[in-house]
């Protein structure tokens, strides 16, 4: 089952990618993002002579992890338990989000804040929470201007990859008062003057809230550890200063050791941010007396992973671990942005992780694993070596077997060319009238406009190789 409600109503891809890459301004946004993230990405990648014996590595761990996940969640669950914290299991969504809902009630509060986090965009826990009157406010930057502009995250890394400093500056002019404290008077569109006003508005959020709700970038299996990975320090007001932390993590973020944490720890920064190192590496362990929030409540959400988990090839999109390199090489996502996706997982790494997910029964998820050239820039960059090239074309398998007007007249099309090129005398004719008949062929095929929009039907020659043939042979 689905729950990502924020992008219900999207059209497929290929109509939406058609607005997007209207948008100019749109478009500059995201050339000069992407171009400047993975070039200093690329220079961040070259200082490690062992960058390939890196990615190797965390390939191998990540593929170890997941071909003996149920072991290691229970071994998870159990030194969670042993740390103080509680354990719970969602299936989907809808459970998910019950259970979210459910503890934050119990604690008599109605406003929770939360660092930044995709499972709970994908399970879309913000809305099942203000359906329940409980506020969640979004404490990373990007999120609170996607969530102050009633806008939808277009990147991994960078939600609001989309929207220039002028943008910005007048979302936070317009919207800030409805949500809490009001932009300074005469705000400007600095990085600077953004980010104060960002912090100000945030602060009083952070003191105030008893609740905090987050996501995981790894779960250490051994010691029941989690680790969350961030550049502002707002994730770790989150996670020390509620009373109660709540974090909802997709069950394939397990790795099994705290050593494994060695490999992934050098290649996620450098891979996402193109930092040596990450600002703020958070780990917390259960509960202690007089240090973080008193409750840990850990859900582990399934959510179509184990489908996932059973396709051989499709599997390797688990290994993921949410770096978003794949998006600022990929020359799709940069003149459709990540809205055109229509999940919360945008990009190379979305079109084959969400139709995984939410199944190909949508137009928007059978259009996703079609949302690419097949260059393989997304693979050369990936640091946990997904073939996301391998999964697309094997996931194009599968929405091609549901079949469809399409691939009808696929099939009929082969059909009739098996009959004909089973018969050497009708092929023959055939040929004869093509080549006859060439002067009043059209440039296009009617009814195909999909296929032939940018490709002119080639020319008929005067003569086939088989007369050619038969002439110079006599």
């Amino acid at each position: 089952m689905s729950g990502t409600t924020t992008f219900v109503g999207m059209p497929a891809f290929p109509e939406a990618a058609a607005a997007a890459v209207r948008d100019e301004r749109l478009r500059a946004n995201l050339r000069h993002a992407t171009h400047t993230i993975r070039d200093k990405r690329a220079r961040a990648v070259a200082e490690l002579a062992d960058w390939e014996q890196l990615r190797e590595a965390g390939k191998q761990i990540k593929d170890r992890t997941l071909r003996h996940l149920d072991t290691y969640l229970l071994r998870l669950e159990e030194a969670v338990g042993a740390a103080g914290g509680t354990v719970h299991w969602a299936a989907d969504a809808a459970e998910a989000n019950r259970i979210v809902t459910g503890l934050v009630k119990a604690t008599g509060e109605r406003e929770v804040v939360k660092v930044k986090s995709m499972a709970t965009q994908e399970i879309g826990l913000n809305e099942a929470l203000a359906a329940e009157g409980i506020a969640a406010y979004e404490t990373d930057l990007a999120e609170l201007i996607v969530q102050l502009g009633d806008d939808r995250p277009s990147h991994i890394l960078v939600p609001a990859i989309h929207r220039n400093r002028g943008e910005i500056r007048d979302i936070f002019r317009s919207r800030m008062a409805d949500w809490g404290r009001p932009a300074p008077d005469g705000l400007t569109d600095t990085p600077a003057d953004l980010a104060e006003a960002a912090r100000l508005h945030l602060r009083e959020k952070f003191l105030r809230a008893k609740v905090g709700i987050s996501g995981a970038n790894f779960m250490v299996a051994e010691t029941g550890t989690l680790v969350v990975v961030e550049s502002e320090g707002n994730g770790r007001m989150c996670l020390t200063l509620p009373e109660t932390l709540i974090s909802v993590v997709g069950i394939e973020k397990t790795v099994p050791t705290w050593r494994d944490l060695e490999v992934f720890l050098q290649t996620l920064p450098r891979s996402s941010t193109a930092e040596r190192m990450n600002p703020y590496t958070s780990m917390w362990t259960g509960t202690s007396d007089g240090d973080g929030p008193r409750t840990f409540h850990l859900v582990l959400l399934d959510n179509g992973r184990t489908t996932a988990l059973a396709d051989e090839v499709g599997r390797q999109a688990l290994r993921c671990i949410r770096c978003s390199a794949c998006l600022n090489v990929c020359p799709v996502y940069e003149r459709a942005g990540g809205h055109a996706y229509g999940s919360v997982y945008p990009g190379p790494i979305g079109a084959i992780l969400t139709p995984q997910l939410r199944g190909t029964a949508s137009g928007i998820d059978a259009s996703l694993p079609y949302a690419s050239s097949l260059c393989g820039a997304c693979y050369e960059v990936c640091p946990v070596a997904i073939d996301i090239p391998e999964v697309l074309v094997h996931l194009r398998g599968k929405v091609a077997e549901q079949g469809g007007r399409g691939h009808r007249l696929e099939k009929a099309a082969v059909r009739a060319a098996t009959w004909l090129l089973d018969r050497p005398g009708a092929l023959a004719a055939g040929e004869r009238l093509a080549s006859a008949t060439r002067g009043v062929h059209p440039r296009r095929l009617p009814g195909t406009s999909a296929w032939t929009e940018g490709r002119d039907l080639p020319v008929m020659p005067a003569q086939s190789f088989r007369d050619w043939w038969r002439k110079n042979q006599a």
